[in-house]
C-alpha cells in the first residue's frame, strides 16, 4: 500500500526506450470507483513556451509494469 503523494518523489522510466520522462505530477482518480486510472507528468518543457495541461502526458494505470521504491517503470511506445 502506498499514498498518493509518494507517487510525486517517484521518477517515470519508459522500459520501451529507457527514457526518463520526469516525476508525477498528478493523478487521475474514477470518482465512482476510488481507483487511480492515470498518473500525470509534466511535458518536456520549452523555453518561452506556455505551460497548459494539454501538454501534460497522460499514463493510464495499465502501462504501470513496475513501481519501486525510487523509480516507476512504464510501457509506453513513443508517438
Amino acid at each position: 500500500m502506498f499514498k498518493a503523494s509518494e507517487l510525486r518523489q517517484k521518477e517515470i522510466i519508459n522500459i520501451s526506450d529507457g527514457k526518463r520522462m520526469g516525476f508525477v505530477s498528478d493523478v487521475e482518480i474514477n470518482m465512482e470507483t476510488g481507483i487511480i486510472e492515470a498518473i500525470i507528468i509534466p511535458a518536456e518543457s520549452k523555453l518561452f513556451r506556455v505551460i497548459s495541461k494539454e501538454s501534460d502526458i497522460i499514463i493510464p494505470w495499465q502501462d504501470i509494469k513496475k513501481m519501486g521504491i525510487d523509480v516507476i517503470l512504464i510501457d509506453k511506445n513513443p508517438q
